[in-house]
């Protein structure tokens, strides 16, 4: 799968961009798991326009992520055309338009999958975007508003016509948020219109390695996107891709094993991020890398309350010796 010049071979399995979630250590962790292509934290065109100190710094990337994907997110055409050349500006490899993020703070205003309710004034933000930038536009966007506007398969063709270079569809309406099923019948559809010259990537309910396979063998798509399935577990990048290249599952990660990954990504975190900062965004995984172990309330508790880097490793060496 090729989106413009970049090669994505064969099957790629892409990490979605998630806001509080997929920050450069999180990335660091996904790439060494195999992640093809991945995205920052969506990025505010009216955060980026005001110069926001936050809003800038998610736009930093480093080559060992690449390819990587700045995606910013907005409903006022001019906001969106002056965040996009910023956002090339700070070096990624493309830049992905979110049009499908269903929370109400988004949405409401128009933005995101709010976006589903104006279709003519999403395809004219992504035409001006597309005009304005050298670098591939992809857009990720969503089934419709609702169960009664699924408009997808038309909007995909007129998407493709704005000269977008991929798309990506989560298979759920905004009205469902991440709620009940994904439907990739619809994914399907779009990936089999005839008009459909670009890539198609699927997004929704990709949880474990035979559905990655199900996504492309049943319904045709050229990649898949991994989100929250990532969280807490971003060795599934490793696990979907040796179920496609010989069809049998990785044994489970060991705790032995987690606990080097959680030591890895803390470090990176530390790193990136200084010591304050660093320690309180690693709190959300560091439990997370966990999630099953008997009788570990109390550990889990430490774990999201420690600050201290130094206890934070010998914690984790405790847990490597009681439950590894």
């Amino acid at each position: 799968m090729k989106i413009g010049n970049i090669d994505l071979g064969e099957k790629p399995v892409l990490l979605a961009p998630m806001e509080d979630v997929t920050d450069p250590s999180f990335r660091y962790v996904c790439k060494e798991f195999g992640a093809d292509l991945m995205y920052t934290e969506f990025i505010s065109s009216d955060g980026l326009i005001r110069d926001a100190a936050k809003t800038i710094a998610k736009m930093q990337v480093t080559d060992a992520e690449r390819p990587i994907g700045i995606q910013i997110y907005g409903h006022l055409p001019d906001a969106m055309v002056e965040a996009a050349v910023r956002a090339e500006a700070a070096g990624p490899d493309l830049i992905d338009i979110n049009f499908g993020c269903p929370v109400n703070k988004i949405a409401r205003r128009g933005a995101g999958s709010g976006m589903m309710r104006e279709p003519d004034k999403m395809v004219e933000i992504t035409r001006r975007v597309v005009e304005a930038v050298k670098l591939p536009v992809t857009v990720k966007t969503r089934l419709g508003w609702d169960e009664d506007s699924k408009i997808i398969v038309d909007l995909a063709e007129r998407l493709q016509d704005a000269g977008i270079a991929a798309l990506t569809i989560h298979g759920r309406t905004r009205a469902q948020l991440y709620k009940g099923t994904a439907d990739w019948t619809l994914i399907g559809a779009v990936r089999r219109n005839p008009r459909m010259r670009i890539p198609i990537i699927g997004n929704g309910d990709i949880t474990t390695p035979e559905r990655a396979a199900e996504a492309f063998d049943r319904y045709g798509v050229d990649g898949i996107m991994i989100g929250r399935a990532s969280f807490g577990h971003p060795w599934i990048f490793r696990e979907v891709k040796h179920y496609l290249a010989t069809g049998e599952k990785l044994p489970p990660m060991t705790v032995r094993e987690r606990v080097a990954l959680a030591k890895r990504h803390l470090a990176k975190s530390l790193e990136i991020k200084g010591e304050k900062v660093g320690v309180l965004e690693m709190r959300r995984h560091l439990s997370c890398y966990f999630k099953g172990l008997d009788n570990f309330k109390e550990t889990r508790l430490k774990l999201v309350t420690l600050t201290d880097p130094a206890a934070i490793y010998a914690l984790l060496d405790q847990i490597a010796e009681v439950w590894g």
